[in-house]
């Protein structure tokens, strides 16, 4: 696995999300086309992982949790960011999602659960904000942020 390569995987699902609303109806979606445990699912986990095992992804490090931003927004990836963290059993800086967020979450740890969601797809919609915690666990999530907006709050 090649970023480029990663970025082929990611933009077949992001082509899906061009100019599609961030609510629940886009996170039942997500779930019911790419479930966890389906191709597509697999194939993201799979590539994540390999990419933080070869050290592109998740390449940096600050208060006990490994992140980075392997992708701009850029058109290949239809004006999303994409960020992929890991993190075990802690809360992150909170933020705001000023156009929406789009996570993906991959247990480590089978009862690992990302704010309380388990593995697969949640969405929180402009405006939202939260600490986002994975909790029993270690886990990988997948970012996707329309055109890269988010802003880190005090609390």
């Amino acid at each position: 696995m090649s970023p480029q390569e990663f970025q082929r995987l990611i933009a077949g699902v992001t082509a899906q999300l061009a100019d599609r609303a961030l609510d629940g109806d886009l996170a039942a979606w997500l779930n019911g086309t790419y479930p966890a445990g389906g191709e597509t699912f697999r194939d993201l986990a799979a590539a994540c992982r390999a990419g933080v095992a070869e050290g592109w992804l998740c390449n940096r490090e600050g208060g006990g949790i490994r992140y980075g931003r392997i992708f701009k927004a850029l058109p290949e990836t239809h004006g999303f960011s994409v960020d992929v963290v890991e993190m075990k059993n802690i809360a992150g800086p909170h933020h705001v999602h000023p156009n929406g967020e789009i996570d993906l979450i991959m247990p480590l740890t089978d009862a690992a659960t990302f704010d309380g969601h388990p593995a697969g797809w949640c969405v929180y919609g402009p405006g939202s904000a939260h600490r986002p915690t994975v909790a029993n666990g270690d886990a990988l999530v997948l970012y996707l942020l329309p055109q890269g907006a988010i802003e880190f709050t005090p609390a």
